[in-house]
């Protein structure tokens, strides 16, 4: 394994012009590891006091439940995951100073797990929200929560894919997600999913029991678009197409000929029967362009269109089916 690091302080330095070739020092194993542990130490430095436990006291739980969360805001707005004060009677948030606070419920989204909690305390230390449209598989990610109640737990890893749809409790499928090998365990749900420059770039919602080193999160560019609607009426009120999508890039060549503004476009991965989409024509393979005259590249650009003012109102939507641009007329209904 030494031989292994010394190969690639080997490579690093002679790319950042520090090898032999131009007679400076080659980069040791004990400089590479340092490098590594100080990206994570100083994203921990900027992120931890933001990152708060949960504690939830649930009748229908039979008891309590514990989760992980981040204050968004200086007076006390903490972004969490749905699945986590979902049907709580009491809420409690404890800071990594020790500082306890009641809790309420602003609102929450299963079909996206995300809710919005409050807190009554002045000056709090806030996570800073970075984009995660631009994540790129093998980047560096580090993980804060409360994983079986041990308070400031840190896990770090890398994106291992995007793109991914997962099912959330509730039964809904939540499109986007963001997998990755980071280590996460019970508790750590609703903890920031944070790039090494320190910026939350997902919330962590779930990880497979039986599977090692898969772990998934919700994009925080999805979080962006959900919260000021969790702040004006407790919920998402959302239009409803009944189609499960993904982002994916297109060839260049194809997409000159489709009109393409970008290089991506959203592929339907499923279309519910008896939903404005089927009614529509929609189906699984076909490449979404865009939607009452707006490129889409991305479900978040999906959801952006279907708020509140697109229900029963007819929208036009381009569509590539073997190769070929095509229109059709979409109703979305408001979303159960």
């Amino acid at each position: 394994m030494k031989g292994f690091y010394s190969l690639v302080a080997h490579d690093i330095g002679r790319a950042v012009g520090t090898g032999p070739e131009q007679r400076g020092p080659v980069l040791d194993d004990q400089e590479l590891l340092d490098a590594y542990s100080r990206a994570v130490v100083s994203v921990v430095d900027v992120v931890g006091p933001s990152v708060v436990s949960i504690g939830v006291n649930a009748d229908r739980r039979g008891g309590e439940g514990r989760g992980s969360g981040f204050v968004i805001s200086s007076d006390g707005h903490v972004l969490t995951n749905s699945h986590v004060v979902q049907g709580a009677t009491g809420i409690t948030v404890s800071l990594t100073d020790g500082r306890r606070f009641p809790a309420s419920r602003l609102g929450d989204d299963p079909a996206t797990d995300l809710a919005l909690v409050r807190m009554d305390a002045p000056a709090l230390p806030t996570a800073r929200l970075g984009h995660s449209a631009k994540l790129r598989v093998g980047q560096l990610v580090v993980a804060i929560g409360n994983p079986f109640g041990f308070q400031s737990t840190v896990s770090a890893g890398v994106v291992s894919a995007i793109g991914r749809s997962l099912r959330s409790t509730a039964g809904r499928l939540i499109d986007n997600i963001i997998q990755t090998d980071v280590a996460l365990n019970p508790g750590n749900s609703g903890g920031p999913l944070v790039d090494s420059h320190g910026r939350v770039v997902g919330i962590n919602t779930a990880v497979f029991a039986m599977a090692q080193g898969n772990s998934f999160a919700v994009p925080i560019d999805t979080a962006m678009w959900v919260i000021p609607q969790l702040l004006a009426y407790g919920r998402v009120i959302r239009a409803y197409l009944g189609l499960g999508g993904q982002s994916r890039s297109v060839d260049r060549r194809l997409g000159r000929h489709l009109g393409l503004s970008g290089e991506r476009a959203v592929e339907i991965v499923n279309v519910e029967a008896n939903t404005p989409a089927a009614i529509a024509g929609l189906k699984a393979g076909d490449l979404i362009i865009a939607i009452d005259s707006r490129p889409v590249e991305t479900v978040d650009d999906v959801h952006r269109i279907l708020g509140p003012e697109a229900i029963g109102r007819g929208l036009k939507v381009a569509f590539a089916r073997d190769g070929h641009r095509l229109e059709t007329t979409i109703i979305p209904r408001e979303a159960a």
